[in-house]
């Protein structure tokens, strides 16, 4: 028989490999179903790999691009998710884009804060355009 404190020990560390496992197997049905169906920017950029905290300034960012290039999503939803998590207590229109679109978003913007240029670089990557 094992001693307790080496039984207890195992199952701390399988419980953390769950874990681990949970949040890849997340990340990955995320960033299959970017790869699938149109998707907020947000959410192509939290499927990337952005800091949580970098999220909004990048995305305002590629939405003047979009304004500037007459570039528009192509779906249109309403949502009451906020980037930061919760709820929101109104909903609100959430514009779709496909991959292509936000790659060229992202082929034409040019932010100047380090941690947008490396935000932009890993969108980039996931959306399959050369940066």
């Amino acid at each position: 028989m094992t001693h307790p404190s080496i039984r207890r020990e195992r199952r701390a560390n399988r419980r953390s490999l769950r874990a681990t496992l949970r949040l890849r197997a997340a990340a990955g049905r995320l960033a299959t179903s970017c790869h699938r169906r149109p998707r907020s920017l947000a959410t192509v950029a939290i499927a990337s790999g952005v800091a949580k905290d970098a999220v909004t300034g990048v995305v305002n960012g590629l939405r003047s691009v979009a304004k500037r290039l007459d570039v528009s999503p192509a779906a249109q939803s309403r949502t009451r998710r906020t980037v930061q998590g919760g709820r929101a207590h109104q909903t609100r229109a959430v514009g779709h884009w496909t991959l292509a679109q936000v790659g060229r978003l992202v082929a034409a913007y040019r932010p100047r804060k380090a941690e947008y240029v490396a935000a932009v670089a890993l969108i980039a990557a996931f959306a399959g355009g050369a940066r």
